[in-house]
């Protein structure tokens, strides 16, 4: 027991210190606003955008990746307020005074990562139904996954549970 508690404490250490290197970042003004721009998309200006994008472009071959990524956008926010009322987790930015928060949070709590369990969930969907589209998509997830410890709103764990949760979320869906 005392083995695994030593272990948990090495990795909150960690998470912790990559929380606050990645926070620095905000130190330069033009990063600093183009992560929050990209955080703002992220959340879900730029998916809804998608949505309603891909059936102009697409017509009716469109509405299966949309009926999906809604089904995952409702499953995804009823995962993650789940799981941050179980948890509780303080953002990095409450529980730690040298990281900074660079823009207001949505929520509360920290753990798991809502805009990277959706980045993750509809880049995945998307991509799985219109290929061409991935590199863009992924690119701007990935952007949108940075973008929450480099404000200081999310640990890294946090970001990486919320892209496992969207990985399974939209595999699930895919399946289906």
């Amino acid at each position: 027991m005392q083995r695994t508690l030593s272990s948990l404490r090495r990795i909150d250490a960690l998470d912790t210190a990559l929380a606050l290197r990645c926070n620095r970042v905000i130190r330069h003004r033009a990063l600093r606003d183009f992560f929050r721009a990209a955080s703002r998309l992220g959340d879900g200006v730029f998916w809804y955008a998608l949505m309603a994008a891909l059936p102009l472009i697409h017509g009716a071959r469109a509405w299966p990746a949309v009926a999906q990524m809604a089904a995952a956008g409702v499953i995804g926010v009823a995962a993650y307020r789940w799981l941050k009322t179980r948890t509780l987790r303080p953002r990095p930015f409450q529980a730690h005074p040298d990281i900074v928060a660079a823009c207001a949070p949505l929520d509360h709590f920290s753990f798991p990562s809502g805009h990277t369990l959706h980045a993750v969930s509809f880049s995945l969907i998307a991509s799985h139904h219109f290929p061409e589209l991935a590199p863009g998509l992924f690119g701007f997830a990935a952007l949108v996954a940075a973008s929450r410890p480099i404000l200081g709103l999310h640990y890294p764990s946090d970001v990486l549970a919320g892209a496992g949760i969207g990985a399974v979320l939209a595999t699930a869906l895919l399946a289906l």
